[in-house]
């Protein structure tokens, strides 16, 4: 192991989110959480689908726009150690495939909920809040962006 040495990428955190693999990791962590929910009898689909919809959501939103640091060494003299991972993935660049893909799939997710909770509003209600609190950091207006103000440059925090 060359310890010291920079990598050719300057953050290589930032490739991970590119493979396909961890997208289909992704997905099938996203329908191993439904088929969980779904075990446990006394929760009907209209639950279920809110639930999983609301967990993924907020799994998500802590681990990719509260999480702070990189796992690995990086040669940029720690700018990335203030960054969230949504704002360090592609370098801030907006429409890669990677954002877009994590941008679709919560979508996708609360198309599914609210079709099978039937429209309900109090489930509606509660699929639109966690849909809009996932969504609106990810937008381009957002970066660098912390919530309430709070700035916190420890490892964990609102970004």
């Amino acid at each position: 192991m060359n310890v010291w040495v920079a990598h050719s990428e300057v953050n290589p955190d930032t490739q991970v989110m590119n493979s396909q693999r961890i997208w289909l990791a992704y997905i099938i962590l996203a329908g191993l959480l439904h088929v969980v929910l779904l075990s446990i009898f006394f929760f009907s689909i209209p639950v279920v689908w809110t639930l999983t919809n609301v967990i993924h959501n907020l799994a998500m939103y802590v681990f990719l726009h509260t999480m702070k640091e990189t796992p690995f060494e990086t040669p940029d003299q720690g700018k990335a150690q203030l960054l969230t991972h949504w704002e360090q993935m592609d370098y801030g660049i907006q429409f890669i495939s990677s954002r877009k893909f994590l941008s679709i799939s919560p979508i996708v997710l609360y198309l599914l909920a609210s079709f099978y909770a039937k429209y309900d509003a109090v489930h509606f209600l509660i699929n639109t809040a966690s849909l809009l609190g996932v969504l609106l950091p990810k937008l381009s207006q957002s970066h660098g962006v912390c919530l309430f103000g709070i700035k916190n440059t420890e490892g964990w925090g609102w970004g």
